[in-house]
């Protein structure tokens, strides 16, 4: 749980006093100002956001405003807590922002706990579903598990037809320490309108994408690789809050998987293995091969 608030104000120490003696399972880290969660939530990655409304800096209902437009995911739960009896006016501006909840402090301990206990169960509980769903339903892209399917299509029809098949994997970064949702899904859009029809594009989390390529051998595997990284960071402009994009790849080919059997869920993990290597390299490589 991120909790935004002025130091040493009543939320600190109510929240401090209603989750920890009580056993919940949180881990709360608090943050002083709003600006300093904007910074910290990709980082961090809660389950739950609790914003006191009375920030030093910034209006509260802006800071969820930003929160919800590219920030964080459209499943996590934005609770709003006012040290005063919340009026209409203030629910609704709180709801509209894209607070899941605008409560008052003056809720019971035990009221307040079953809350965020149900929203963070709630968001859990989503997350688990959309990591068995096959395609995510937010971004249209397949999910890891709906790849891995995928995968074993390809390379059983690449296996009839005496085909090549190829993966490539690449990572957006905006900065050495996270990626930021609204540059995955900028990127996401780019690659969806940049790959192929007979592409599966999928989504592995973090910023990071597969591109499963039929009848891409080896060297149009590393054409595109180079192709994709290199629209992903000129496509621009970029839309607000979303800042200039580098990108990191790594692929994997078979030029006939009849000739060299391949598992399907080894060509997603080798494309991966490859971009972790150039990652690694620094800059001096940005797309690399597979190497065993």
């Amino acid at each position: 749980m991120l909790v935004a608030n002025a130091p040493g104000t009543w939320l600190t120490q109510a929240l401090t006093s209603l989750l920890q003696p009580r056993g919940a399972g949180y881990r709360v880290q608090f943050t002083s100002s709003g600006r300093e969660l904007l910074e910290r939530v990709p980082e961090v990655r809660p389950d739950i956001v609790v914003l006191d409304t009375d920030l030093p800096d910034l209006d509260g209902v802006a800071v969820c405003r930003i929160l919800r437009r590219d920030r964080v995911a459209w499943n996590m739960p934005i609770i709003m807590i006012t040290a005063t009896p919340a009026t209409k006016g203030q629910r609704l501006a709180a709801l509209e922002a894209g607070a899941w909840d605008y409560l008052s402090v003056l809720l019971s301990p035990e009221e307040l706990t079953l809350k965020l206990a149900a929203m963070a169960r709630l968001k859990i509980d989503m997350d688990h579903m959309l990591e068995e769903s096959a395609v995510d339903q937010t971004s249209g892209l397949y999910t890891r598990r709906g790849l891995e399917r995928r995968a074993r299509e390809l390379t059983a029809e690449a296996f009839r037809r005496r085909a090549p098949l190829a993966c490539v994997a690449l990572r957006v970064e905006a900065d050495p320490k996270a990626v930021l949702p609204a540059a995955a899904v900028y990127a996401a859009k780019v690659l969806q309108a940049s790959a192929r029809a007979s592409d599966a594009i999928g989504g592995l989390g973090e910023g990071a994408f597969a591109v499963l390529a039929p009848a891409t051998a080896p060297p149009a595997a590393l054409k595109m690789a180079q192709r994709l990284s290199r629209v992903i960071e000129t496509a621009g402009p970029e839309p607000a809050g979303v800042p200039s994009l580098r990108v990191h790849a790594g692929y994997d080919a078979v030029a006939d998987v009849h000739e060299t059997p391949t598992e399907p869920a080894g060509l997603l993990e080798h494309a991966v293995t490859a971009l972790d290597q150039a990652r690694a390299a620094g800059r001096g490589e940005r797309i690399r091969a597979y190497r065993a």
